[in-house]
């Protein structure tokens, strides 16, 4: 009786014990795969983080370097989308040279001197008051016309071609308001400074006085 008692004492502890160790091992070695797959876990995280991280970084500098040339050409885009500046300086030249067709120049009032000078010097004293007249002061005043008209006709091209540009440029490209202005200005007093030109150098309009 006492020595079952000690066996079965000692079979219980036994048991108990073998037990504890097997509740022991069974807990270890559940609970290191789970440590192991959280760490795991965790790296994977931050590994996927640093990616996404490295990923955004070269996406900003892929759109800063694609975007560094768009803002280096924009002087040359501006540039380009400013058209109309030689048609408007054309159209100012062309209506200055219809004025000075009307108003006269320093190269027609050379040229009529020169032209008086010649006729007085051809002329004989000895010659009648109308080939007087028209050798010294007909031929200056003919030389004055003509020049005034070189310069309405070099204003009535240089605005035709100033209107006409568009055709020949961009399509659909639209000239500036201002720009035709000027131009048809230019023409306008071209074909008025040719028609007075072409009317004094053939004495339609202040011809020569009768010396009869």
């Amino acid at each position: 009786m006492g020595t079952k008692t000690v066996d079965e004492a000692v079979d219980a502890n036994g048991t108990e014990a073998k037990s504890d160790k097997e509740t022991a091992e069974v807990t270890g070695t559940e609970e290191t795969p789970d440590s192991a797959a959280v760490t795991d876990t965790q790296a994977e995280t931050e590994a996927r983080a640093e990616t996404e991280t490295e990923a955004a970084a070269e996406e900003q500098d892929d759109d800063a370097e694609a975007d560094a040339p768009a803002d280096e050409d924009l002087p040359a885009a501006a540039e380009k989308s400013a058209p109309g500046v030689g048609q408007g300086a054309a159209a100012v030249v062309s209506a200055a040279l219809g004025i000075v067709s009307l108003t006269g120049s320093w190269v027609a009032t050379v040229a009529a001197a020169r032209e008086t000078l010649v006729g007085q010097l051809q002329t004989s004293s000895s010659a009648s008051v109308a080939t007087q007249v028209k050798e010294v002061y007909g031929d200056a005043w003919a030389t004055t016309a003509l020049v005034g008209g070189l310069f309405a006709l070099a204003a009535l091209i240089v605005g035709v071609v100033v209107l006409a540009r568009p055709a020949f440029g961009a399509p659909g490209k639209p000239q500036a308001p201002w720009i035709k202005s000027v131009a048809w200005a230019g023409v306008s007093l071209g074909v008025v400074g040719l028609v007075l030109a072409v009317a004094k150098y053939s004495d339609i309009l202040l011809g020569l006085p009768s010396t009869k």
